[in-house]
């Protein structure tokens, strides 16, 4: 029920704020099993007995979660001399967990049946379908071969960074129930005061924890979907390293993964927002899916176009203090828009968002005044100067795409001319349209004066000839010059 809660904590799109807020309270600690029962899930295991597996286990569990027990331990000399490593951390699943997991999950379905047929419940969510991804969290979580496979692509992804670091796992101590990794631990990343200690710039910290963040979404594609403040520590460098600390990642049992498609859309979306490029901002997200059919394009782009120029690069201090006057005039010059809120939550974004709020919790308390506009700048940056295969090959794709449209644009024009000598060109910007009909004013007195001007002169070129006809094409030339000079209206 812990796991559940925590779970929903995270669904914004099922549960209001309200419930959310104190799902997230939950703390995955539980009473632990008794020692006994560890030891001997330990030994049935490994097939070792733990006098022979380590040389010694602490029995106070530094951590007791729903799912799973974590114990300080030495390694067997032999073991530790080949390795390299003798203080290890073992995770050990709670026994008989994944017969307690099936019944409630049994249970589960059951209610979530019962939920789909209640209306209120049905209208917000797929009660049966949200269970179903509950299940699979769950069922990968207590398979540690499953998070040491996530481990080993993480710290693959990231092999070339001296910022980011893992733990190694010990194989020959590892099996499904069991999970032995070398000792990570270090400075707390919400630990502000040890951090200064130790002589590591808090906003440094902030800074760099939301670079490796934008590079697991945009670039890799392979996240760490529970980045709390226990599972990230600030791990000082020795003197000679060329950086001063690394973020060290520990428990993979919840991954997420984005699909390439998903990631060139989110690195348009990057692109849009580091230049503040309000129509690259709205076709990036109808890309992602997030913007519903029914949005009005062009007054969300005005819209953005005005948040990017007032709060483009603002801290979150200074939007803190903003006066209410101007965010009031805001919302009403957009109130439509704000009313409708013309966007939708894809199923692909539920373990970002959680991940990105809780990046932004961290940050925010390392850094009060921490501007993620001057992390995305830079990063953005890097992808545009090359920095990854997959983004050198999608721009390649936008640089075709440009130049197609380019090709086509002759033809398009033309069409477009075609449809308003048809009348089917439809103008939605009220500004727009104010000009087009001051414009098609002009042009009506500019045809009016043309023909004043041909009747005026061919009734003088044949006054000689024939001065009755001469008269009535000078005459008749008084109504369209009355019109030209902005006498009359043509009514419509």
């Amino acid at each position: 029920m812990v796991k559940v809660g925590q779970f929903l904590s995270a669904r914004l799109d099922v549960l209001p704020a309200e419930v959310t807020d104190e799902l997230v309270g939950l703390q995955d600690e539980v009473a632990p099993e008794p020692f006994e029962k560890i030891v001997e899930q330990i030994e049935e295991e490994l097939g070792l007995s733990v006098s022979t597996a380590f040389e010694s286990i602490d029995q106070n569990p530094i951590a007791a979660a729903s799912l799973g027990q974590a114990y300080r331990a030495t390694l067997s000399p032999g073991l530790a001399k080949d390795l390299g490593h003798s203080s290890v951390i073992i995770k050990v699943l709670r026994p008989g967990i994944e017969e307690i997991v099936e019944v409630d999950l049994r249970a589960l379905r059951k209610i979530g049946v019962w939920l789909s047929k209640v209306k209120l419940v049905s209208k917000r969510t797929d009660a049966p379908a949200l269970v179903e991804e509950f299940a699979t969290t769950t069922l990968e979580e207590i398979d540690y071969l499953h998070e040491a496979a996530n481990l080993e692509q993480f710290a693959a992804d990231f092999a070339g960074d001296e910022r980011v670091s893992t733990p190694e796992i010990i194989w020959e101590r590892s099996a499904r129930r069991v999970l032995t990794l070398t000792d990570v631990s270090s400075i707390k990343i919400s630990d502000i005061e040890a951090l200064i200690e130790s002589g590591i710039d808090p906003n440094a910290v902030a800074a760099e924890l939301a670079r490796v963040t934008f590079e697991q979404f945009f670039v890799t594609g392979f996240f760490h979907a529970d980045p709390h403040p226990g599972n990230i520590f600030v791990t000082p460098k020795p003197a000679d390293s060329k950086v001063d600390f690394a973020l060290t990642f520990i428990d993979f049992g919840m991954m997420g993964q984005v699909s390439e498609k998903l990631r060139a859309d989110l690195q348009s979306f990057l692109f849009a927002v580091a230049s503040r490029d309000a129509r690259a901002w709205v076709d990036a997200c109808e890309k992602l899916g997030v913007l519903l059919p029914s949005a009005d394009r062009v007054i969300l782009e005005k819209a953005v176009t005005e948040l990017f120029e007032r709060f483009g690069g603002v801290a979150v201090g200074e939007l803190i203090q903003t006066d209410p006057r101007e965010l009031k005039e805001f919302a009403l010059r957009f109130s439509e828009l704000i009313r409708t809120l013309p966007f939708q939550l894809p199923n692909d974004f539920l373990f970002l968002i959680r991940a990105l709020s809780l990046i932004s919790g961290v940050t925010s308390a390392l850094n009060r005044n921490f501007n993620m506009w001057d992390a995305l700048d830079p990063f953005a940056r890097s992808l545009l100067n090359g920095a990854g295969a997959s983004t050198l090959k999608r721009l390649g794709a936008d640089l075709l795409k440009f130049a197609t449209t380019i090709s086509r644009l002759p033809q398009t024009l033309d069409n477009l001319a075609n449809r308003a000598n048809r009348g089917e060109l439809v103008v939605r910007n009220p500004e727009l349209e104010t000009r087009m009909r001051v414009l098609d004013s002009s042009v009506r007195r500019l045809t009016a004066g043309l023909i004043f001007a041909t009747l005026m002169g061919s009734g003088l070129f044949i006054n000689g000839q024939d001065q009755t006809l001469s008269y009535w094409l000078i005459g008749g030339s008084v109504l369209p010059l009355f019109y030209a000079l902005g006498f009359g209206r043509i009514s419509k």
